[in-house]
């Protein structure tokens, strides 16, 4: 099966919070991605709300249920009280759980499954009991994925960034596909299915998606955001230049 792609607007709302404007509004950019075949849409609402903001969780849900009822809303974060909580009241059809400390730039480690157990396992039951599907942010490593789908996840989450960062040095990637190969198989083995995010871009896409058997969904917003300017960085700065001229 094809893995499917959810789009993490965090980049979008980052640029968005530069300004006190209303954008690029995160709304509008969800749409477009939805309407352009995106499966879903992620955010990560962290603490100080640099970048999504939890005024946008509703919004982001109603796009959802009034526009793209198949498309699925994701949601990623440290499992705080207060997080589990939004999660619950926007509705998320998956929940990401990341061991990040709130200072974190972004989510660069996966969960010790086995220090992390018995706390794990009360949060993932809250969350299945409400029938949201749980992903656990997961270094690419065989450790601790029979924990993982013993605590009643459904999914990990594979860090890629390691894997991403190797973009200048083939035997780089090449060490790195293979440790996401073996964690992957393990997944398999144990009956978890996979969703992998970070620096993932459209040139190391298909050999991620040949390396990991039972590959379900990719998250990605920064690539797909810098993508985007490049390609329309150009006409965009024509309009401008048009704009000034006189009528």
């Amino acid at each position: 099966m094809t893995a499917t792609l959810s789009v993490n607007l965090n980049a979008i709302a980052m640029l968005r919070n530069r300004r006190d404007l209303p954008w690029p509004d995160v709304i509008h950019f969800g749409r477009i991605a939805l309407a352009s075949g995106a499966s879903g849409l992620t955010v990560h609402p962290r603490p100080d709300e640099r970048h999504v903001r939890f005024s946008d969780l509703p919004e982001i849900r109603q796009l959802i249920d009034a526009e793209f009822p198949a498309a699925e809303f994701n949601i990623e974060g440290y499992p705080t009280d207060h997080f589990l909580e939004l999660c619950e009241a926007a509705r998320a059809d998956q929940v990401t759980l990341v061991p990040d400390d709130p200072t974190q730039a972004t989510s660069d480690h996966g969960w010790n499954f086995t220090a992390e157990a018995e706390r794990l396992a009360g949060i993932v039951q809250r969350l299945s009991s409400r029938g949201i599907r749980v992903s656990l942010f997961a270094d690419p490593s065989p450790q601790g994925l029979d924990i993982a789908q013993r605590l009643g996840a459904e999914r990990v989450e594979f860090y890629t960034g390691p894997y991403g960062a190797t973009h200048s040095d083939s035997a780089a990637a090449e060490r790195e596909l293979g440790k996401l190969r073996e964690a992957g198989q393990v997944a398999a083995e144990v009956g978890l299915d996979v969703n992998a995010g970070h620096d993932l871009t459209i040139g190391n896409l298909p050999a991620l998606c040949h390396a990991i058997p039972r590959l379900k969904e990719v998250s990605i917003g920064h690539a797909l955001t810098a993508d985007a300017l490049e390609h329309g960085f150009a006409e965009t700065t024509r309009r401008f230049i048009r704009a000034l001229q006189p009528a």
